[in-house]
């Protein structure tokens, strides 16, 4: 039982972990996407942005529900404390979801569209805020007492590096998004989104820089992490790897390519997923709860593994499947001409 107290909260981190990267690495375009709508010089474009999402972004916002329900299954001391800590930047994530949502199927059917359009973009940016600051907040740490629950106040979550956070996500975002659009669409709206991904991908490697230098800077925990061996090394490796893959990418941009964009984009992601996992594990609210601390009974976790492991398979399949079914560039009208 020892054992299966130690090792089931790491295999069910593991498992949160990768419901949130599939998650920011799915949605996140769409909320890019959503972003980049308000930019369009034309309905015509924004209508083949909004197209261009039509038939997947649903099934994409389903790993963030899948990710709820497990960190309230698995650690659910840290799922009380964390709502009660970010209660505000959760509500401002989930009044965007519901703007974009209303917008999107309201869109299609209004005559005059301005409203509806705006309602998208606003939607979009404030779920990403959102995002952004409950990350940046949940990263700086949160004030708990001895059982475990929030005692800190209501604004903890906003300081400048929650801020910094918050914006540099938006920027990835609107990077994943500009490289789903170099994919799916031709002729001058993709010229377009070359120019934004481009843009997007020299903000996002500024804000990360900055964030990697604030880090160890103005979080102990992070800089005792940092600099002991051997981690040393391994986090030395972790920037030199995103400038290589910043590199790339906009190479990949200046000589047009369509799919390379989207592929070091997303490894973009995975290696910031890696040293964020790297400097956070064992907790799952820095400094103050574990892994180990906050997780439920053993015989729960092994129940909700054996069904949250039959759902992965079927889930993954979906979103393959949808994907290679809507592979196609998303055209209209004359926009490409």
């Amino acid at each position: 039982m020892e054992t299966l107290s130690y090792f089931l909260p790491q295999v069910w981190f593991g498992i949160l972990a990768l419901f949130l990267f599939l998650y920011v690495m799915l949605d996140g375009f769409d909320l890019g996407v959503g972003i980049l709508s308000v930019t369009a010089s034309s309905e015509e474009r924004r209508s083949i942005l909004m197209t261009s999402l039509s038939n997947i972004w649903d099934a994409n916002e389903t790993w963030l529900v899948l990710m709820g329900g497990g960190l309230f299954g698995a650690f659910p001391l840290a799922y009380g404390t964390i709502l009660n800590a970010l209660y505000i930047p959760i509500l401002l994530m989930v009044f965007g979801f519901i703007f974009r949502a209303v917008a999107f199927e309201f869109r299609e059917q209004a005559t005059r569209k301005l409203v509806w359009n705006y309602a998208f973009g606003a939607g979009s940016f404030l779920a990403a805020l959102g995002q952004g600051f409950s990350l940046g907040g949940v990263l700086a740490g949160i004030k708990v007492d001895a059982a475990g629950h929030f005692i800190g106040g209501t604004w903890d979550w906003l300081t400048w590096q929650s801020v910094l956070v918050a914006l540099t996500l938006i920027q990835g975002y609107v990077l994943i998004g500009s490289t789903y659009l170099i994919w799916k669409t031709t002729g001058e709206l993709q010229t377009t989104h070359y120019k934004t991904a481009t843009i997007a991908a020299i903000t996002t490697l500024i804000g990360a820089i900055l964030i990697t230098i604030a880090t160890p800077i103005f979080y102990e925990y992070a800089r005792e992490r940092l600099f002991q061996k051997p981690q040393i090394y391994i986090f030395s490796l972790i920037p030199i790897l995103g400038v290589l893959l910043i590199g790339l990418l906009l190479r990949s941009l200046g000589r047009k390519e369509e799919r390379s964009p989207i592929l070091w984009t997303i490894l973009l992601f995975l290696l910031t997923f890696i040293g964020l996992a790297l400097v956070v594990f064992p907790y799952i609210i820095p400094t103050e709860i574990t892994i180990y601390e906050a997780s439920a009974d053993p015989s729960s976790l092994v129940v909700m593994i054996i069904f949250i492991g039959a759902l992965i398979p079927v889930m993954l399949f979906y979103n393959i499947y949808q994907y290679v079914v809507f592979r196609g560039k998303i055209t209209g009208g004359s926009y490409g001409e």
